[in-house]
């Protein structure tokens, strides 16, 4: 730590965010890069390798979604690659219910009794499951309101995925401080967090 405090940038890599979900098979396993800046993620890209999508954002960018990326090849530039890609979040109009999303291999008591207090104040809750940081862009996509996290993750498990999620107008709050999670800390275990919609609200 007393060297890499004094990074004001650096690369902060996850080759293998998912590890149980590689092992399933399920192909719910990314490649998390983020780049972070004065302990702020401002670039992230995640990568889903079996199912060839690519998340991206940037600050002042924006954050986009490109499925079957192997149809770019050689040297393109940023504005062909955004030409090809959907500008996160998604038009999501019709959608009725308040939907919740958890992981698939981890599960405790803070999250069952903050679904329960969800169900008190709203209609219509719905829950999904997903594994890995999918789950952050998954939120930023616009398919789910809230990414509730009690449990133990580390900084390079969120990084790239609190930038994709946050330059979709979404939140990644710690819920002690109700501040943005922070990176390049002496320990690297992050706080619970929790992921949220603009306009969401648990009350």
């Amino acid at each position: 730590y007393d060297e890499r405090k004094e990074w004001e940038y650096f690369w902060l890599v996850d080759p293998l965010d998912g590890t149980k979900e590689f092992v399933k098979r399920n192909g719910e396993f990314t490649v998390n890069i983020a780049l972070i800046h004065k302990h702020k993620p401002v670039l992230g890209i995640i990568y889903i390798p079996v199912k060839d999508v690519f998340y991206f954002a940037a600050i002042n960018f924006g954050t986009y979604k490109l499925e079957n990326s192997e149809i770019l090849t050689g040297d393109i530039s940023i504005k062909e690659l955004i030409d090809k890609s959907q500008r996160l979040p998604l038009d999501n109009n019709d959608k009725t219910s308040l939907t919740v999303i958890g992981s698939r291999s981890h599960t405790s008591q803070e999250f069952s009794e903050f679904v329960r207090r969800l169900n008190e104040k709203h209609e219509n809750v719905e829950f999904i499951s997903s594994g890995s940081s999918l789950k952050l862009c998954l939120v930023a996509e616009g398919i789910a309101d809230v990414y509730p996290r009690f449990g133990p993750t580390m900084e390079w498990d969120t990084a790239a995925g609190q930038a994709i999620a946050e330059q979709a107008r979404c939140t990644v709050m710690d819920t002690q401080t109700n501040e943005p999670l922070s990176y390049n800390k002496n320990n690297l275990l992050n706080p619970f967090f929790i992921v949220s919609r603009q306009g969401f609200s648990l009350d």
